[in-house]
Formats: C-alpha cells, structure tokens, sequence
C-alpha cells in the first residue's frame, strides 16, 4: 500500500458552518485539528518568496520548550536563498506534496513525497518549488545542544520509502516506526520519526516519558488517549504535548502514521 499524506484544510469554511470544533489546548497537550488549519491563520516568514506557513508549534514557557514545527506551502518558482536565520538552529523537512529543489552545501537534490532532509546547525541550505504545483512540507526546528566529545551530526537526505519499518516486538507487525536516526547515535538530540499503527493496533499501556512531542497524522484516523482525555484524531490533525503526558492509542479501522517529534540523548537541564 503506497504511503498517503495529510495537508491542511486551508480556504476557510462556509458561513453555515459550525462553530463547534475540537481544537482544544490544555496544561499538558494541544490538539489542532485539520479544520482548522485555514488561510487566516498562516504566517509569511522573511527571506521566503510565495511562500506561507502553518506555525503549528512554537517554544512556550511552562508547556513545550525544545521545539517549533511549522506546515510550510510554496507556490510554484517560490522558495528561499536564506531559509533559517538561527545558526545554532537544525532542522528536519520532510515533503507531503509537490516537489521541492533542495541545495546542501552546494549540492542539489530532489525531495518528493515522503522526502525527508535532516540539516544540521550552520549547514547551508536553499530551497525552492521549481514544479507546477504547490509543495507543501513539515519543517521542525530545534536548537541543537552540543555534547561535550561527542562530533555534531551531518546533513543526509532521504524518503521513507527506502526505510524499513521497525516492528515493535510482540507486535506481530501492527506497531512500528521507521527510524531516520538510529537511536543510538548521540550526535543526535532529536528523532523525527514515522509511527505506524495497523487497523485495530494498540498502544497497550500509558506512555509517560520526559521527552516532548508534535504528533501530525499523515493518515488514518484513532481514539488516543492525551493525559486524563480519550480523543479522536484523525489524518491532518495535530497533537502537541509537554513533557510526562501520559498517551496511550486504539488505532482504526485502516491503517494509522503520524510523524513523530521528540527530544532526546543529553542530559535534563538543571536550571532554566
């Protein structure tokens, strides 16, 4: 089965619509649904031509701090020579739609759906569409933290169809993430991975951990459990949770993949 991808609803609803929603932020999650995510509420960003974007998540003191997450849309022959403006900052693309002309270093590549471009802090990068459609792609920013003896990480390029699927054991293959990073390597202070959940698959037990997450759901539709709530999520919405958030899933009736951020490999902070 080829892998699908959720975009934002953009435009804006009817008049006639409802006004009733899901969209709800709370002490220890947000969740913004698809609907939502319209014209009115997109952000320009300098240095980038015929482009918008979706700020989906953002530093916020007392609720998630390592992490910014934005939907980004560029319209044919847009793009930026001078897209992050933090060199401290390292970043994640990954491609949902269209077709993104992508330099590091000098080097050109072509991002597809399901592209994925890991950019390390102070890499030099540009991108641009250069096709006919619209491109639409998740870009995470994180500040990277340096570790004392340990190298930083290099810039790769990729697309989730040539990674495999970690099944996790006793799964019988229904709960799996593809991993970009392998775990194990501590250059990294960040994953952004694919999970991906077979219809009727479960999360068995409440997860509560000291990492933060942005969870987008490429496709699908489940029950997931957000702290003390149950809620029913579906492909295009968007799950951010703070630090120890319990969370647990009963994934639906097809298949269910969210791409996944969390913190990780250095030590808590002990001062703010």
């Amino acid at each position: 089965m080829p892998p699908s991808y959720a975009s934002p609803a953009a435009g804006l609803p009817p008049q006639t619509a409802l006004h009733t929603g899901r969209a709800v932020f709370t002490e220890a999650y947000a969740l913004i649904p698809q609907g939502v995510m319209r014209d009115i509420v997109t952000s320009f960003l300098p240095h980038w031509h015929n482009t918008r974007c979706w700020i989906i998540a953002r530093p916020l003191s007392g609720f998630a701090e390592t992490f910014s997450q934005y939907i980004v849309e560029v319209a044919p022959g847009g793009g930026s020579e001078q897209p992050e403006p933090n060199p401290e900052a390292e970043g994640v693309l990954f491609v949902v739609a269209g077709e993104a002309s992508l330099t590091i270093e000098g080097q050109a590549h072509t991002l597809v759906a399901g592209g994925y471009a890991f950019l390390p802090p102070g890499c030099r990068w540009t991108l641009g569409n250069s096709g006919s459609a619209p491109l639409r792609f998740h870009w995470v920013r994180k500040r990277y933290e340096a570790a004392a003896g340990v190298e930083a990480p290099t810039a790769f390029v990729t697309n989730e169809t040539e990674q495999p699927i970690h099944w996790m054991p006793g799964t019988s293959e229904r709960w799996g993430t593809t991993r970009f990073v392998e775990p194990t390597d501590l250059r990294h202070d960040m994953h952004v991975n694919i999970v991906t959940l077979e219809p009727g698959a479960v999360i068995p037990f409440e997860e509560t951990h000291v990492m933060e997450h942005g969870l987008y759901v490429l496709e699908g539709k489940a029950v997931y459990r957000l702290n003390r709530d149950w809620v029913e999520v579906e492909a295009g919405d968007f799950m951010w949770l703070r630090a120890f958030c319990p969370q647990a899933c009963y994934a639906g009736p097809e298949r269910f993949r969210y791409l996944l951020y969390k913190d990780v490999n250095r030590h808590a902070k002990l001062s703010f």
